[in-house]
Order: structure tokens, then sequence, then C-alpha cells
């Protein structure tokens, strides 16, 4: 009889902590209404920026990307946002797809502007910044230093 009760009691707590981590892990996910406000802004590019990510204002995460499309007329990428309630952000605030490190993920950096009027929910932040592709950016570098260096060699008559 002592037995079954240490296995039932032993039980329980697995069963208990499991509903903890689980609680726990919801409430850090990406599911759920986050709150705020919904705010948009358009991109040329969003490589990297998923549904889920950071919204992040001086580096502190105020809310997170909700949603991501393309706007058939223009083909730009079109992003939904949360901010969290109480934090206005004037009119002529920057959007910019920012990396949270070399091998890091993307997140949504907004640098506030100085104007006297705020977003109101449902407004287009027009001021943005696309994400930079690194890839883009090495290949560049490497294929500029070696054409130079390359060129030089070829050129180099014999003596």
């Amino acid at each position: 009889m002592q037995h079954n009760f240490v296995e039932t009691v032993l039980g329980a707590v697995v069963l208990a902590l499991a509903i903890a981590f689980f609680s726990w892990a919801y409430g850090q996910s990406t599911a759920g209404d986050p709150g705020g406000y919904t705010l948009v802004a358009r991109f040329e590019r969003v490589d990297g920026l998923e549904v889920g990510a950071d919204v992040r204002v001086a580096g502190i995460k105020v809310g997170r990307v909700l949603a991501q499309e393309i706007d058939p007329e223009t083909y730009r990428a079109k992003v939904r946002f949360s901010i969290k309630a109480g934090l206005e952000l004037p009119v002529d605030s920057v959007a910019s797809v920012a990396s949270a490190g070399l091998l890091g993920g993307k997140y949504l950096a907004i640098v506030p502007g100085g104007e006297d009027r705020m977003l109101k929910p449902g407004d287009e932040i027009t001021f943005t910044q696309s994400a930079v592709n690194l890839e883009d950016l090495i290949g560049r570098y490497i294929f500029s230093s070696g054409a130079g260096a390359g060129a030089g060699e070829r050129n180099r008559q014999p003596e």
C-alpha cells in the first residue's frame, strides 16, 4: 500500500511540473494576443524576420511581429506588429529590420522620432530601413577585393 501511495504522489508531482512548464512555454511563445495596439510598416525586404519576432525600442522588447504579407501593388513586404499599451510612438518614427547578432535572429527595431503627433492604432510607419543581407555583403567584398588583386597580377609583365 505504501508503494502505491509514493508512486501516486510522484506521478502528481511530475504532472504538476509538466503543467507548469507548458504554461510557462505558452507565455513565452508567439501564441496568444500580446495586447497593446497594432501598427504597420512596409519594407523592400525583411530577410529572416519571422512572425513572433521581437519589436524593440532602445533594445527593450515592446511588442512582437504579428503578420507578414506581400503588397500586391508595390511588391513590398507589409509587416503588422504590436506595441504594448501605454507606449506612444511619434509619427516620424523609423522602423528597421535588425540582427540580434552575427548568428542570431532578426527583430524589428523602432527608433522614435521627435514629432509631437503620435501614431494611432492601425497607422503606418512610413520611414523604414530594410534588412541587410549579410551573404550579399560578404560576396561583394570577396569579389571586389579579389577582382582588384587578380587584375594587378594579369597586367604584370615578365621581367
